[in-house]
Formats: structure tokens, C-alpha cells, sequence
């Protein structure tokens, strides 16, 4: 084609491309993520659940692409597709397609599962030279690496500086700190691109039906407004307001039943325990060693997807390196799809609370009862195992949630006004007058913020299931 290159999606048809877009796509950094599963070990449960990160990625470009075009800040064709137009509109609209095709560029295999493992592990915090603490040893502050770091031939840094693109500002908006508040709520609000992609794709994939809603109905509605200080917002127009918030339940439904599912979460709580062993025994590659090999050997960094972990784990296996029979026991379950029990009573229950004081203090005490059985549970198998038994649970650092409540949004803005802040909805009335969803007086949205959907997850081998129950403790 005279104007890009084009990939086609199942979702979309026909996705075009850049020039500076199809270069990164072709870079061993990009296509990595062709094997990274978007939804970890989901497939054990949704055969179908197969798609990668590199899919997701273009879908999320796609959509960015398809808001700007929406709120009337996207530049003609021969801008966009021209290398040489640097002029500020045309910059915005290229920065923003790519900060969405770049938004997952440090994903690590399976997704969140074996990211949680080197957050915690924490070994060799990330601490950029003369930059204050270290960073968590996150997907984010390993792509803002890749971004950085890159300055050889196929890297992403000489990409997209040999086509006038800043990295800076790309990375801001990949964090969402950039000083363009328009920016920042495409590419992280409570409706933005990635979420718009995701709930989709992962709907199609796995044959469910929870992430349906009505898409062009809302990018129809969408627009923006001066927030103030100058500095432009995006809103959706009052008559799309519901379709918001279908989205917005979609999406709650989406993390409980499919997220959530502790059919697939015992399989994500398996390999994060088993990847925090790996890095503490050291056989697996620590974080200076990614950062290591993004500035010096993508090819080699190339290969740390799920198909690394997995023959990690394989090998590891097969050849008992690994002298932990926990760990062992655990290793085997998830290469062949054997179930640990799951402790399904009072109090390890989904249950919904509410955010205010009476509801944390409910949360507080449900997690209290939670530690002392697992405590009860850990002194049987002390006193009465034979060092074989193992119980694993997990209590979510997040909830899931509808929407931000007012009063986390009060608690935490940056500052005075919040039609600034970047997350929560905002919806335009008639008149033209703009508020937060979730200070509307006909919005749902308004009650339902107020809960979160609690699911703290127990699992135990069989031989921890055997004993328990033998000792009446199950």
C-alpha cells in the first residue's frame, strides 16, 4: 500500500501501519510478545484463551487510533504516514499510537503471573544511575528500559529517535504521568484503549460473553473540554452514559469470572511460587540480567517468554534439579494440569464489601480469620507432616472494583480540580457542563463504586488436604 503496511485482526480487519510503527513491530523486542499468552494460564480452563500480548498490543494501537479519530484530534493520512511531519498534532497523534504499541513492551512470560514472582523476590531492584530508591522490578520500569536503551540498529530507542519521536514523552505516556491530561486518559482512564481491547479480545478468545459492549456507541459519544488551565480532557456525551457504564460492569464481571477464576488462579498462584524459587536459587534469569540483555543482547532477551519458563520448569522436572519436594510436587502439577484442592469455606470467600470505614474494618476481619486458620492449618502440618505437605493462599493487594469511588478519588487526587485527574469517567450534559460519572445523581455508577468484589484464594496439595481432614480441621 501507498500509505503503511497492514496486519489483519479478527477483531478489526484491517489494522494499517507506520512506517516508524512497522519497524518496531519487527524488532525482537516486539515480536517477543507473539509469545506471551494475554491471559496467563487461563487457557487450563479456556482452551480457546491462546491469544498473545503482540495481538492485544496492535488491537490496543488500533483503538487509540480510533479515539483520537473520534474526538476530532487525529491528522490526515498523508501527516500521519509522512516520517517527516514533525509538526505538534501530527507528533501527538504518532506519540499516542505508539505509546499503545509499546504500552506492554516489558510484559514478562505469562503475563502478570511470573511478574508478581520478581516484584516480590526483589533481588536486584531496578535503580536507574543517580535516580533516588529503587524501582519495582516491574513490566513498566523494564519497557521504560527497553525504551531508553536501545540505541543500536533494530533497537526501539534508535527507532523511534531516528524518526523524530521523543522517548521521554513516550514513556510518560506509557506511565500515564504525562503533562498531556488528553493523553493519559486514552491510554489509562476507567474507558481507554487498552481496557476497550482487552475485554473484547479476551471475550472472543475464551467464547465467553461478559466483555460485550457496545464500542461505537461510546467512541461515538466521546469528546473533549477544557479541564482547565488550557489543557484538554476526554468526556463522553451524556446519551452514551449507561453504554459506559455496561462497560464498566463488563469489565467487573470480566476480573471476577474470568480474571479471578480460581479454576485458573491456581495455576497463576502455582508458577508465581515456583518462579519466586527459581530466582531465589538462582536459576532463573534475575533482573539485571533482563536489563542486561535488553542493552546488549535482544536476541538473547528475546527468549524470555512463556516458552523460557516452561522448559525452565520441564527441564527443571525431568532432571530433579530442583530438591524441594514441594516445589517439585508443585512443577508437576502445572506442566500436566493437575489441581491442588481448593479450599472453598467461610472465610475464604468471594465477598463483596463496601469501601468505606465499616467495610475495611469487615475486610480487615475477614483476612484476620483467614491468617489464623492458615496459621492453625501450617502448625497440623508442622507437628504432624512429613515435609511434604504445602498449602498456598492469597489475599489480593487489589479488589476488584466498578469504578473509583469519590472518596479514593478525594483521598488520592493530585490535586484541586478533579476533572484533572485521569482515571474516573467523566460525562458532558447538554449544556456542555462536565462532572465525574460517579457524582451523577441517575448514574449507577454512584452506588455501585461503593463495593468491591473481595476473592482471596486456598490451596493445598493432597497429602495437606489428607492430613487436615484426618485431623478434623477440614
Amino acid at each position: 500500500m501507498k500509505q503503511g503496511k497492514i496486519i489483519y485482526d479478527p477483531l478489526y480487519g484491517f489494522i494499517r501501519l507506520t512506517e516508524t510503527e512497522n519497524r518496531i513491530i519487527h524488532s525482537p523486542f516486539y515480536q517477543r510478545l507473539r509469545w506471551i499468552k494475554q491471559l496467563g494460564f487461563s487457557n487450563y480452563i479456556f482452551p480457546g484463551a491462546e491469544h498473545n500480548r503482540f495481538a492485544h498490543a496492535l488491537g490496543v494501537m488500533h483503538m487509540a487510533d480510533k479515539i483520537l479519530n473520534a474526538i476530532g484530534k487525529a491528522v490526515p493520512d498523508e501527516k500521519l504516514f509522512d516520517v517527516t511531519a514533525t509538526d505538534p498534532d501530527t507528533l501527538f497523534h504518532k506519540s499516542i499510537r505508539i505509546s499503545a504499541l509499546l504500552h506492554d513492551i516489558g510484559t514478562f512470560p505469562f503475563s502478570h503471573t511470573c511478574e508478581g514472582a520478581y516484584i516480590k523476590h526483589g533481588d536486584s531492584s531496578f535503580k536507574p544511575a543517580n535516580r533516588g530508591k529503587p524501582l519495582p522490578n516491574n513490566h513498566e520500569h523494564l519497557g521504560a528500559y527497553i525504551l531508553k536503551n536501545t540505541n543500536y540498529a533494530n533497537g526501539i530507542t534508535k527507532i523511534l529517535e531516528d524518526d523524530g519521536i521523543d522517548t521521554q514523552e513516550i514513556s510518560r505516556f506509557i506511565k500515564g504521568t504525562n503533562a498531556n491530561i488528553l493523553g493519559n486518559q486514552i491510554l489509562h482512564s476507567e474507558v481507554d484503549c487498552d481496557r476497550m481491547d482487552y475485554l473484547m479480545r479476551d471475550a472472543h478468545y475464551t467464547g465467553l460473553q461478559y466483555g460485550q459492549f457496545d464500542r461505537e456507541f461510546i467512541l461515538y459519544h466521546m469528546t473533549t473540554f477544557d479541564t482547565g488551565d488550557g489543557k484538554l480532557g476526554l468526556a463522553i456525551k451524556d446519551n452514551a452514559m449507561h453504554a459506559v457504564e455496561d462497560f464498566l460492569i463488563a469489565r467487573f464481571a470480566w476480573y471476577s469470572q474470568v480474571i479471578r477464576n480460581s479454576g485458573g488462579a491456581k495455576f497463576d498462584i502455582l508458577a508465581e511460587t515456583i518462579t519466586k524459587h527459581l530466582l531465589e536459587k538462582r536459576m532463573m534469569y534475575q533482573f539485571q540480567d533482563l536489563l542486561d540483555m535488553v542493552a546488549n543482547d535482544p536476541e538473547r532477551f528475546f527468549g524470555f517468554n512463556d516458552f523460557y519458563f516452561m522448559n525452565l520448569v520441564h527441564q527443571a522436572h525431568l532432571d530433579k534439579t530442583v530438591k524441594n519436594p514441594k516445589i517439585q510436587e508443585m512443577m508437576k502439577m502445572l506442566l500436566f494440569h493437575q489441581s491442588p484442592f481448593e479450599f472453598q469455606l467461610s472465610p475464604v470467600e468471594h465477598k463483596l464489601v463496601t469501601r468505606d470505614e465499616e467495610g475495611l474494618r469487615t475486610r480487615e476481619s475477614i483476612v484476620k480469620r483467614i491468617q489464623e486458620m492458615v496459621k492453625s492449618f501450617e502448625d497440623c502440618i508442622q507437628a504432624h507432616g512429613d515435609g511434604t505437605e504445602w498449602i498456598l493462599y492469597d489475599i489480593p493487594d487489589s479488589d476488584i472494583v466498578f469504578s473509583r469511588s469519590m472518596l479514593d478519588i478525594v483521598r488520592k487526587r493530585s490535586g484541586d480540580n478533579l476533572l484533572q485527574e485521569r482515571d474516573p469517567v467523566k460525562i458532558m450534559d447538554r449544556q456542555g457542563k462536565v462532572s465525574l460519572l460517579i457524582d451523577r445523581e441517575n448514574s449507577i455508577m454512584r452506588l455501585l463504586s461503593s463495593v468491591v468484589n473481595f476473592i482471596p484464594v486456598l490451596y493445598m496439595n493432597p497429602k495437606a488436604h489428607d492430613l487436615l481432614k484426618a485431623k478434623k480441621l477440614i
